[in-house]
């Protein structure tokens, strides 16, 4: 890494830091995994993380809230996704290191 990179992550450092905590919490962190492989309805996130609505609510409204998720109403379903490229390329990276 060179002095430009370094300069670069300086001013990037608050905003990467935020989403590296946010993801450190191990059910966001596997909910963004889940997510990362295409588009989930909340109830497919409950099922997968078997944990309760208002729990995986609060996780989806702090990824939301940080720019790491984005949603789509369909009548009374919301569906998350990715919010950007970066994410899922952050998504990849960790499953690659870590899941391989």
């Amino acid at each position: 890494m060179n002095l430009d990179d370094l300069s670069l992550l300086s001013q990037k450092s608050s905003s990467v830091s935020e989403v590296l905590k946010a993801i450190s919490h191990e059910s966001r962190l596997m909910a963004v995994c889940y997510i990362g492989q295409g588009e989930k309805s909340v109830q497919e996130l409950e099922s997968y993380l078997k944990t309760s609505q208002s729990n995986i609510s609060q996780h989806l409204a702090r990824l939301r809230t940080l720019g790491i998720l984005k949603t789509r109403k369909e009548g009374n379903q919301v569906f998350y996704s990715l919010n950007d490229e970066k994410t899922g390329k952050l998504v990849e990276a960790i499953q690659q290191i870590f899941c391989s």
